[in-house]
């Protein structure tokens, strides 16, 4: 009789960053063509920020991973753009131009900001990075709709992403809900140093974007209590 030996395959090492950062941005049907092109052109800007790139290289690996997911609708499919390692003002340019140049091919329908918190999630579990930190940060400017059928609402999301050990934070953007950033503060962020940023409109979302990349990039080491 011939025993045969099976050795499982080793596994592959990930790549060490300083953060994994999931950019969810509202697509739905709240959102127009150009407040769709406000968000990407300012995120894009971000990018290309001096001091978003002194952010990038403040933490030990002096690197970032970087996604962008686009969401709208509860049970309607999202949209991400590969994984980027970011370092560098080369680097970042070229995930500004990926940002810039993403086209919005999902259905609008609803806001399933639950859903697209377990989408982050998703991709930040099975990407080929190991972070100090993992982020989502979620922008938009609705409260989470209805459901057309059974979904994980947005207490449900947030949870997921809690349980992987990720901090959610948000970016509440008040041109139709005055009062959007207590919905986010009690309802959508968590985890270690969560925090709530607000524009006053998409005109006003570069603005608030930037200031959002460089306090959740910025590496700011935990300092024990003892």
């Amino acid at each position: 009789m011939t025993l045969i030996a099976s050795l499982a395959a080793p596994a592959v090492a990930k790549e060490p960053v300083d953060l994994e950062l999931v950019l969810a941005v509202d697509a739905s049907g709240s959102i127009d063509w150009a407040e769709y092109a406000l968000q990407m052109r300012g995120i894009a800007e971000a990018f290309r920020d001096p001091e978003v790139h002194t952010a990038l290289q403040s933490g030990p690996t002096g690197k970032i991973a970087v996604t962008l997911v686009l969401w709208a609708e509860a049970n309607r499919p999202k949209q991400a753009l590969p994984w980027h390692s970011v370092s560098d003002p080369a680097s970042a340019e070229v995930f500004a131009e990926a940002v810039k140049n993403m086209p919005r091919n999902l259905p609008s329908g609803g806001t399933g900001i639950g859903k697209a918190l377990q989408f982050a999630t998703w991709q930040i579990e099975r990407n080929g990075y190991e972070g100090l930190r993992k982020v989502i940060d979620v922008s938009g400017d609705g409260r989470e709709t209805a459901f057309r059928e059974y979904s994980l609402n947005v207490d449900g999301g947030r949870l997921v992403a809690l349980k992987a050990g990720i901090t959610v934070n948000g970016l509440a953007i008040l041109n139709d809900v005055p009062t959007l950033r207590d919905y986010y503060a009690d309802r959508v962020i968590g985890g270690f140093d969560a925090f709530v940023m607000t524009a006053s409109d998409f005109k006003d979302f570069a603005r608030a974007i930037r200031r959002k990349l460089i306090r959740e990039i910025e590496y700011r080491p935990k300092i024990s209590a003892r």
